[in-house]
């Protein structure tokens, strides 16, 4: 009989019975007010079906958080899930593409606060939600914001918890010779890396690592190329292609950690997963952790 009934009949039913006291505890969803990165409050309708996602960490946690369903649009640089490769993609924070995200008629756009497109998608009358986090902090209060808007409040800090469980046994099979050395973790060529401040620096902390950045200088400074060189860190961390060519980049020939091989050069796939403030952070620790435990002695501490 359900399956002839509309979803708004269901609900009005559910609602009565539960009125009626015939489904215990159950009440209906409300819709909920958030403040999100720009400062601005966020009234996000119950439950919303039809969203679209301009940032691929806030596509991966909407559908880590079993909304997956909903999304309408995405990003072009959202990948994961596979199945979001097959939704439309409607370009990027700089150049989203307008009228093709107004048509598909979303009741929640994500995006974030550095986005240019904000204030005309609002203009249009569409509802912006706009959470950009930074830090491992900032992950964790925007998948209880995510959780919260998308009806399902306890998801968000369920979510985290097993995260953190995954990300405490990756550091646990970290070895205790190689927890504390110096990393240098290369986000860009140019080079831009991830200092003490960033999420990824927050990352490696949690694994036991030291960081040859300082926080000082922000959370993915560029930095001037003899910097690392005088830093000498004991393992580099990068995309595969980038270990590949750094022996070539004037002056660092002399990195010791390219030279004994005390790198971790990470495939495109694997690497999404360390540079997206998301959902597979904790997937990235435990790459992380098998990369650090398979790496040769430091030759200093022989």
């Amino acid at each position: 009989m359900t399956t002839v009934l509309s979803r708004a009949l269901i609900r009005a039913l559910a609602v009565a019975l539960a009125t009626a006291g015939l489904l215990g505890g159950w009440a209906p969803a409300r819709a909920a007010t958030l403040v999100d990165d720009r400062g601005r409050s966020v009234a996000v309708p119950v439950a919303p079906q039809r969203v679209v996602s301009l940032v691929p960490s806030l596509t991966e946690a909407v559908c880590a958080l079993q909304a997956c369903a909903r999304l309408v649009g995405t990003d072009r640089f959202s990948n994961w899930p596979a199945s979001v490769r097959a939704l439309p993609k409607l370009g990027g924070l700089e150049d989203t593409q307008i009228e093709r995200l107004v048509a598909l008629k979303p009741d929640l756009v994500l995006t974030a606060s550095s986005s240019r497109a904000n204030d005309r998608l609002e203009a249009l009358g569409l509802r912006v939600l706009a959470l950009e986090p930074k830090t491992l902090q900032d992950t964790e209060r925007v998948l209880g914001q995510l959780a919260l808007a998308l009806g399902d409040a306890a998801a968000g800090p369920a979510l985290w918890q097993q995260m953190q469980r995954r990300v405490q046994a990756a550091a646990a099979r970290v070895p205790a010779a190689v927890r504390g050395q110096r990393v240098y973790l290369e986000v860009a060529s140019a080079p831009y890396a991830a200092g003490e401040a960033s999420f990824v620096g927050e990352l490696l902390a949690q694994l036991g690592m030291r960081n040859v950045v300082p926080a000082a200088l922000g959370p993915f400074p560029k930095l001037n190329p003899e910097f690392v060189v005088r830093a000498q860190p004991d393992i580099v961390i990068a995309t595969a292609r980038a270990v590949a060519e750094m022996p070539q980049r004037p002056g660092w020939a002399a990195l010791r950690a390219l030279r004994e091989l005390r790198v971790c050069g990470i495939a495109p796939d694997p690497w999404d997963t360390l540079v997206r403030a998301g959902p597979r952070l904790a997937e990235a620790a435990e790459a992380l952790a098998d990369c650090l435990a398979g790496l040769p002695p430091n030759a200093a501490s022989r």
